[in-house]
């Protein structure tokens, strides 16, 4: 049995998972002219942050493990 295609699956789900998880600054909002940040930046804190940096480090490991994958191969 193949464990590298269930790492990728595994790893896809989560980094999915990570993704839905965020919330996006550009809305539904935006799309009706309804600019509630106007144009305020500010920094990611507390979950925000941890969702960032754990979305970055997933999709860091799916393509080392892609890649990995492709090696062996």
């Amino acid at each position: 049995m193949q464990v590298i295609p269930w790492i990728q699956i595994i790893l896809s789900i989560i980094l999915t998972l990570l993704v839905l998880l965020q919330q996006s600054e550009a809305g539904l909002g935006s799309l009706t002219g309804d600019f509630s940040g106007s144009g305020v930046m500010h920094g990611k804190r507390g979950m925000e942050k941890v969702l960032f940096i754990a979305t970055i480090t997933v999709s860091i490991l799916f393509v080392a493990v892609s890649v990995w994958a492709l090696l062996v191969s």
